[in-house]
């Protein structure tokens, strides 16, 4: 039997980084604290079942010391006022992926002379609030009649991302690691990042958030690539964000004004109206957060400041309850969590129409889609409406 060398501390930071304790590894691996006293080494079986359970890479519990990993882009998420510390494997692994998405893609247009899009890096943070949130539903094609006639949240987001599709933008939705039910992500640690380029802009939203939370952070993502700057945030509309986080805040206020025009919204919020049904009409008008509305009535004057906290903090309390009893409920996964939104439609059609005319290899689509047969591939590409250039294609 085979026994590998690694050193307890490498041990101790894998199941630290998964976030696990070392009683919840206890039953799987019963001679881990014999392993991390280093009265016994691990078989190499063992050392990659360990790997396995705490999401490691396997080559990392071989080096001398534990790395310091950090998110690869600006991490701009905080807690009050205080940077947030270790990132996840959850994260780190769906922001490699959706890079390697983006690396991709982006040498697909150079290959096919793709022109590059003028809004990634046409605004700064001194650009004015409104203006940018006008230029950006007119650039996205984001019509805010045909969103309020939305029949749910659900129909109201699945049009905002396919505007921003058709804009040029991969738009990534997925509250699972790659295609891992077993992985899922956290809204507490992230609710979404962007991935800034002038041939590929990305954006990846966290599809654990309620739709109307997705929304807002499809518009703050959009805010970061008219800034021409990537990020990973975990904001919300109406938190606090300290004073120097300018990016972060800008960004909230034009995802807001872009959602909510200010000057329509002042016509349309009733002050004399009982506090919790307003928002709640509002929020069914505006197909948003009810935090964005509350963010809305401080801005239009119609809430004080403390006002609005305790109303942000009660409501804050009760979504987290409403998420918590519908996960408790949940019997499978979220039907809008397909394929198609998990990759990006303009990402899925781009490797397919690639893989058929054979710039890509089937490895290569396996890899990017998650998908592990041709077969599923060819289903996944009819599903993205190229059922008869698949047939018709060089197969």
């Amino acid at each position: 039997m085979t026994r590998v060398a690694v050193k307890p501390e490498l041990l101790d930071w894998a199941r630290e980084r998964a976030g696990l304790a070392v009683g919840m590894l206890a039953d799987r691996f019963p001679k881990l604290d014999a392993w991390r006293q280093g009265e016994i080494q691990p078989t190499l079986k063992q050392l990659e079942e360990y790997a396995r359970a705490t999401r490691t890479p396997i080559g990392l519990l071989f080096l001398p010391k534990p790395p310091v990993e950090n998110v690869p882009i600006p991490d701009l998420r905080t807690i009050g006022s205080e940077r947030l510390g270790r990132p996840s494997p959850d994260l780190l692994d769906t922001i490699h992926l959706c890079q390697q998405r983006q690396d991709w893609y982006r040498q697909n247009a150079l290959v096919l002379g793709e022109e590059r899009l003028q809004f990634v890096g046409s605004a700064t943070v001194q650009s004015d609030v409104v203006d940018t949130a006008a230029r950006m539903r007119q650039t996205v094609g984001f019509d805010l009649d045909a969103r309020a006639e939305a029949a749910t949240f659900l129909n109201a987001l699945r049009n905002m991302i396919d505007a921003a599709d058709r804009a040029g933008i991969l738009v990534m939705v997925s509250g699972i690691v790659g295609q891992n039910t077993h992985r899922p992500l956290d809204t507490a640690e992230f609710r979404g990042f962007a991935l800034s380029d002038d041939l590929a802009p990305l954006i990846f939203i966290n599809g654990a958030d309620t739709k109307s939370g997705q929304m807002f952070t499809l518009a703050h993502e959009l805010a970061h690539l008219w800034l021409g700057q990537s990020g990973v945030s975990d904001v919300t509309p109406a938190s606090s964000v300290p004073q120097r986080a300018l990016i972060e805040r800008w960004c909230n206020a034009v995802a807001a004004e872009m959602l909510v025009p200010l000057d329509g919204f002042r016509q349309a919020y009733n002050r004399r109206a009982e506090l919790r049904p307003e928002v709640q009409r509002l929020s069914r008008v505006y197909k948003v957060s009810t935090l964005v509305v509350l963010r809305r009535m401080l801005d239009a004057g119609g809430l004080t400041r403390p006002a609005f906290q305790a109303a942000f903090d009660d409501e804050t309390k009760r979504l987290r309850a409403e998420m918590a009893s519908k996960k408790a409920k949940s019997t499978g996964g979220d039907p809008f969590a397909t394929g198609r939104v998990r990759v990006s439609p303009r990402f899925g059609r781009a490797l397919i129409a690639a893989t058929w005319e054979g710039r890509a290899t089937f490895t290569e689509a396996s890899r990017l889609l998650g998908f592990k047969s041709v077969k599923t591939i060819d289903r996944f590409g009819e599903e993205l409406g190229l059922a008869e250039y698949v047939r018709e294609g060089a197969v």
